[in-house]
């Protein structure tokens, strides 16, 4: 699948080479076609990092079983981060497949985190809940890094049985 994006996104920037070197297109389309594989390459990107498995900068779930946690730490020349793996829970029901997050470095949520993974290592699983924090009201994409999170972990509840 990679390999097949890979090559699409190659022919498609030696298609645009050749429209632009042996085309009779006004300057102006020539311009638009630069523009346009331009912007196709900032998108192809993306996708191929989703493919790869990069942790995902989305929102987290609104309910989620947490898997791991791993704690990057700032430093001077490095604002840190928070890296989770969590099962989504779809209608009370696990997702088919588990997802990596990177969350901004905060210290209430790193906290939270050890806390929650040092009752997974003990076998205990961890239910967790993200909404939206809220803000300043408006539009929330006119204000870049204000889409924090409200992090909250409590016991996952023991599933009963039915008796035979």
């Amino acid at each position: 699948m990679t390999l097949a994006v890979t090559l699409s996104a190659a022919a498609l920037a030696f298609l645009a080479l050749l429209a632009l070197l042996w085309s009779r297109w006004p300057v102006w389309l020539k311009g638009l076609l630069v523009v346009g594989v331009t912007v196709f390459y900032f998108f192809a990107d993306d996708v191929v990092h989703g493919m790869w498995g990069w942790p995902s900068g989305d929102a987290l779930p609104e309910r989620f079983v947490l898997l791991a946690a791993v704690i990057d730490e700032p430093g001077p020349k490095r604002p840190g981060a928070l890296y989770v793996w969590v099962n989504a829970l779809e209608d009370g029901k696990p997702a088919a497949q588990p997802r990596a997050y990177r969350l901004p470095y905060a210290k209430d949520v790193h906290a939270l985190l050890n806390e929650g993974m040092k009752k997974v290592r003990e076998g205990v699983s961890q239910l967790g809940t993200s909404e939206p924090k809220p803000g300043k009201a408006g539009l929330a994409w006119l204000r870049p890094g204000q889409d924090e999170q409200a992090i909250k972990l409590r016991d996952l509840p023991v599933p009963q049985l039915p008796e035979k």
